[in-house]
């Protein structure tokens, strides 16, 4: 017998532990692939938690969850961005995070998620839908063509001998 489909649903209070457990892992996965690049501040899930309340109050910000019969399974996080000129990117919605428990990735539901952040961001008035992926991340790159994403920019990131020493920054 098939496991229960999912059901996608807009994020609540009761969701933010877990999706903040989720963003953390995001993150960890992140830095080890480049911790010159991405920082890993301690505590980064009760951050994140912190993080996700605060833009649940704010208009501009979809966040999504998947769940599942035994809890949450993923969830995707972006906001409506207006016009950037240092990007030369009109107004559109960021894609920050997608996330998909390990155990459910099998069943699509990255691309249901994705699909229902695309939905919700045209119902909210965006006209393209922008993100970031790592470069190392050649699953997730394949789910985003598959879905429409076309590769426009690359980001390329150069140590400075002289730059001091940073400590992590805190999410809070």
């Amino acid at each position: 017998m098939p496991p229960s489909p999912s059901t996608i649903r807009p994020a609540e209070d009761r969701d933010l532990a877990s999706m903040s457990e989720m963003a953390a892992s995001l993150l960890q996965y992140h830095h080890a692939l480049d911790a010159q690049r991405f920082f890993l501040p301690q505590d980064v899930a009760k951050g994140y938690e912190s993080w996700f309340r605060r833009e649940q109050q704010t208009p501009d910000a979809i966040l999504l969850v998947a769940e599942g019969p035994a809890g949450l399974e993923g969830y995707a996080y972006g906001r409506l961005e207006a016009r950037d000129w240092n990007l030369l990117l009109d107004a559109h919605a960021a894609l920050h995070d997608l996330f998909v428990v390990p155990e459910a990735r099998t069943r699509k539901l990255g691309e249901r998620l994705l699909q229902a952040f695309l939905a919700e961001a045209e119902a909210r008035g965006a006209p393209r839908v922008v993100l970031h992926t790592a470069t190392a991340n050649t699953t997730a790159q394949a789910l985003f063509a598959r879905c429409g994403f076309r590769t426009t920019m690359l980001e390329m990131t150069c140590e400075l001998e002289a730059a001091p020493a940073s400590t992590p920054p805190t999410l809070e």
